[in-house]
């Protein structure tokens, strides 16, 4: 079977990174090839975009940040993503295209269509492959932002107000509803709970799974 192309998404404070810690050491255990990537990130050109689109000093406009979130999406793909599923590794990425949706199209656009129609077209015609399954961790706003809270530094996003975030989430919920490939995770519960839930997801697709 060929590798899997593996998305998380969630507003702040979600549990993403702790998931995905999780995952990758049951992927690793059972032997599967697999790298872990990131977004904005993961190729040296993207990780340097990354580190403009999260620096609190960064003053861009709206379709500045779009562009910058494209670009480094196009050479994340090009360099990290499609060259390891060509390899048959299965890619584990925090965030991919539904996080632009949400955060620049629902955030930043929120009720212009043709902003939206913009996000779209770069999707169309600069993202050749989306992920077979992306996990939303969804769990309520206040509380994802009061987790956050307590990191160390806030980044340029993390600064943004409650009602940015709450765009944010009807964007994931918008997505959800609309995407077979986006699988709602409660992450309510313990980081055991939620990794359970998503092994289950992945059960068939596992060795010794059933298929």
């Amino acid at each position: 079977m060929s590798a899997l192309f593996i998305s998380f998404e969630g507003t702040e404070g979600v549990g993403k990174t702790t998931a995905i810690d999780h995952l990758c050491q049951t992927l690793a255990d059972k032997g599967v090839d697999f790298i872990r990537t990131r977004e904005p990130g993961g190729s040296i050109v993207a990780e340097k975009l990354r580190a403009i689109l999260l620096d609190k000093d960064t003053q861009i406009n709206d379709d500045t940040e779009l562009l910058l979130m494209h670009s480094a999406r196009a050479d994340h793909l090009h360099q990290t993503i499609l060259p390891a599923l060509a390899a048959d590794k299965w890619v584990i990425c925090d965030r991919f295209v539904d996080s632009t949706v949400a955060y620049q199209g629902f955030g930043r656009f929120f009720g212009d269509k043709a902003a939206l129609q913009k996000i779209k077209l770069l999707t169309d015609g600069f993202v050749p492959r989306l992920p077979d399954l992306t996990f939303w961790l969804d769990l309520d706003v206040h509380l994802g932002m009061s987790r956050a809270s307590k990191r160390s530094v806030a980044d340029r996003f993390e600064t943004e107000k409650l009602a940015f975030f709450e765009r944010v989430y009807e964007g994931l919920q918008y997505q959800a509803m609309h995407y077979d490939r986006i699988c709602r995770i409660d992450a309510s519960g313990s980081p055991e709970d939620v990794l359970a839930k998503i092994i289950l997801k992945l059960e068939p697709f596992l060795p010794n799974g059933n298929q």
